[in-house]
């Protein structure tokens, strides 16, 4: 099992998270943890994706990080595979339904989100406090 037993996590339809570690874990620089006390995929430490928790989401769905344009699109063109939710609209991410997303878009999704990561992720907060 690639993950430590406290955080494999498999959602109804045999849909698991080991899909999207299998298809993201191959990026440069990612890393499998937990955010929210479910499974997760960081960069460099900071989220990638995780399993969505909050209620207001399907059973079943991820949390990619994506920019709010790329979410729009792609809700607009797959409805039936993208969505969002009122307590993520605020929220640079798109909450995908793992038991309908192909192998084929779920990586080009997780590619998507990394390069997010990447590009808006670099900026560190300072420790150095003002005085």
């Amino acid at each position: 099992m690639p993950f430590g037993r406290n955080i494999r996590q498999t959602m109804p339809g045999s849909v698991s998270f080991d899909r999207v570690h299998k298809l993201g874990g191959k990026l440069p620089r990612v890393s499998v943890g937990t955010m929210w006390n479910t499974p997760a995929l960081k960069v460099d430490g900071r989220m990638l994706c995780c399993i969505a928790t909050n209620k207001q989401a399907e059973p079943g769905t991820l949390v990619v990080m994506v920019d709010f344009f790329e979410r729009d699109l792609r809700i607009q063109n797959e409805p039936d595979v993208y969505y969002v939710k009122p307590h993520y609209l605020n929220h640079p991410c798109v909450l995908a339904r793992l038991s309908r997303i192909t192998d084929t878009a779920l990586q080009e999704l997780l590619e998507s989100g990394w390069q997010y990561v990447v590009k808006h992720g670099a900026k560190k907060r300072s420790t150095t406090r003002k005085r």
